[in-house]
């Protein structure tokens, strides 16, 4: 066990995960940022809508020695959100680290003019209004603190659209980065700092569900043209969002704030 984030705590949410193809592990982003921030000292809220996913990651917290606690929370609720934070602060006293990490995609690939009204709401309600709600929920602790980190997982899509027939996805993406600014602005004088981090093409449990269909389930040759379309010739892993992550929330960051940092193996480069 490390030190990095000794004594401070944190809600992480979407902390459970997918299943995912056998042939990887059930790890999504958002489980292996609250095991390796227990495994640096942090207390962990694993946070996620289906209870018995939250469940899992407290497990292989606890199964190494750390320290976790679970939360069902709907984040696109504001009512959830407000009880996460309540039973934060009822089971621990504080609340030093908030980890944005859920996101869906729209229920179908489409276009501007084949998307409904219904899929828009839903993907802007879960990946924008979700942020928004917790933020909300959480701020005003680390406000009284005078402290607090706030890190909103974002998509390299919200700077570069690769997948037009996801659309929806990229514009709640490229709003979470301009709300991650603003907030950075908002609430510096108050020791808040409040970052994002853009996955690129990372392998984790969701793109099987989401992504897929774009390639007629055709699993190995969506991982091909994933790995290739990267300038390092393969995907990343949910513990290299994890470990950015980890750098992010600690005090090793303490003079940045407002950043949104792309974890994408050079991906971006090629937008430029």
């Amino acid at each position: 066990m490390g030190d990095r984030l000794r004594g401070k705590v944190a809600i992480v949410t979407g902390a459970g995960s997918l299943s995912g193809p056998p042939d990887r592990p059930p790890v999504g982003n958002g489980k292996a940022a609250a095991i390796i921030f227990a495994r640096e000292g942090a207390a962990v809220m694993a946070t996620d809508i289906r209870l018995d996913a939250a469940q899992e990651t407290k497990q292989m917290i606890e199964a190494e020695g750390g320290t976790c606690s679970v939360f069902q929370a709907d984040v696109s609720s504001a009512k959830d959100c407000h009880a996460m934070a309540r039973e934060c602060l009822k089971v621990y006293g504080r609340i030093d680290i908030l980890h944005n990490n859920v996101g869906i995609g729209p229920r179908r690939a489409c276009g501007l003019l084949e998307a409904d009204e219904a899929d828009w709401d839903n993907v802007i309600n879960v990946n924008l209004k979700g942020v928004f709600h917790a933020c909300r929920a959480v701020l005003p602790q680390m406000v009284k603190q005078g402290s607090g980190s706030v890190l909103n997982i974002s998509s390299t899509a919200a700077v570069s659209p690769g997948y037009p027939k996801l659309f929806i996805y990229s514009v709640s993406k490229a709003a979470i980065n301009a709300f991650t600014r603003c907030m950075a602005m908002e609430f510096a004088g108050h020791g808040i700092r409040v970052n994002g981090i853009m996955p690129g093409n990372i392998d984790s449990p969701p793109i099987y569900k989401e992504l897929l269909p774009l390639y007629n389930g055709d699993l190995e040759r969506m991982r091909e043209e994933r790995n290739e379309r990267v300038p390092m010739k393969h995907m990343g892993e949910p513990w290299d969002i994890a470990y950015a992550s980890l750098f992010m929330v600690s005090d090793e960051a303490k003079f940045i704030t407002g950043q949104i940092l792309a974890v994408d193996g050079g991906l971006l480069l090629k937008a430029g």
